[in-house]
């Protein structure tokens, strides 16, 4: 007998509210999510989605949407900085036979895909819009919502915050929770023209920096470079696309110099510091559930992010049609997840630590084929 909850309130338009917003509307429950923004807004990069999320968009019921704006392939290739090959990683086809191991999108499209189903499934959006209290009262939760039309209390059974890794749902529910911590590293984005020899996930290790591309349709592809970086640093938009240019410049292989030829004024060029964070259990109050970057927020080196937000709102759902009492299945929830996480943040760190030492590279691929391995077992 599932959990009974006829009203949810999703804090986050992100992915992974989003995708809780799928799971739970697709099955039947009221859901209303509420977004701070005034709009969608999502960074403008591409995003990998490796076998495991695309696994998980399966499970949503969206891949097929995916596979249309996105892009997907088998296979992940590790170079030297000279371009000689060192290692091929396999990625199994974990939807089915023909669906590929991997794949990437733009972060706006994956938005997109994701939207039009919380859409179809019936959720109601509310944009402008965040909780300035959230109040147990016995078996609802009453919520303080701040909107263009100014205050107003609602009650709601049940709360999902996937506000994101600076989540003040976390920050109120959760006080002695550790805060995130950056990485070391600042991440690199930019959408170029896809060279003829990309097929499929490329990735430079032993140099400054680690550089990697991934297609995101039949004439583009995505280039991310991990940079290690002392501290959170702000990089003015005018200096964006020539620090990208100095820092492809130190690696001779002829593919990344023809990358880096392509960068031009009018690419598409982000910066980021890249933050991590691991909360411990209980990630529930209450009638309140934090998912996602709220909870396990990663650096990007294993492609799996996205897909932990995504698989949160799949288990969640599971969970609350397998239980009758509510703190059952959210307990149930936590120790389905937390391992999962756990390793996808930790084992991300290490290759960060790794992927720029000449040394590392064996050790590199060792890790990153355990962490594939891991990923591809049942959620």
């Amino acid at each position: 007998m599932p959990v009974q909850l006829t009203s949810i309130l999703i804090i986050g338009g992100g992915f992974s509210g989003l995708a809780a917003a799928i799971a739970l509307a697709q099955e039947g429950r009221a859901v209303t999510l509420v977004e701070r923004e005034p709009e969608w807004r999502m960074d403008g990069a591409g995003i990998s989605i490796g076998g495991a999320s695309l696994r998980a968009l399966h499970g949503l019921g969206v891949l097929p949407a995916f596979l249309e704006r996105g892009y997907a392939a088998d296979g992940t290739d590790m170079r030297a900085p000279d371009g000689t090959p060192l290692a091929s990683f396999a990625t199994p086809r974990l939807v089915d036979e023909d669906t590929p191991g991997n794949g990437a999108i733009m972060r706006p499209l994956l938005g997109e895909v994701l939207a039009e189903a919380a859409l179809a499934a019936g959720t109601e959006v509310r944009f402008a819009t965040s909780p300035t209290r959230l109040e147990e009262r016995g078996e609802r939760v009453l919520a303080t919502l701040s909107g263009p039309d100014g205050e107003r209390e609602e009650e709601f059974d049940f709360v999902v915050a996937a506000d994101g890794v600076y989540s003040r749902t976390r920050a109120e529910l959760f006080p002695a929770a550790p805060e995130p911590r950056f990485s070391g590293q600042g991440a690199w984005r930019a959408v170029l023209p896809r060279p003829a020899a990309i097929a499929n996930t490329t990735i430079w290790v032993g140099g400054p920096s680690k550089i990697g591309v991934n297609p995101i349709d039949a004439d583009r592809l995505y280039l991310f470079v991990n940079e290690a970086s002392p501290g959170r640093e702000r990089i003015p938009e005018s200096q964006l696309a020539p620090r990208l240019d100095a820092l492809l410049a130190p690696l001779p292989d002829p593919l990344v110099q023809e990358l880096r030829a392509s960068i031009g004024p009018d690419s598409l060029v982000l910066h980021r510091p890249m933050d991590q964070l691991l909360v411990p259990l209980p990630w529930h109050r209450g009638r309140v559930q934090l998912i996602g970057d709220a909870v396990h927020a990663t650096t990007p080196h294993l492609a799996a992010g996205a897909g932990l937000g995504l698989e949160d709102a799949l288990v969640l759902a599971e969970e609350l049609a397998s239980h009758a009492l509510l703190d059952d299945a959210l307990l149930a929830f936590g120790a389905r997840r937390f391992e999962r996480a756990r390793m996808v943040v930790d084992n991300s760190a290490r290759l960060g630590e790794l992927e720029a030492s000449p040394e590392g590279a064996g050790a590199f691929g060792a890790l990153q084929a355990e962490s594939m391995r891991l990923l591809a077992q049942p959620v």
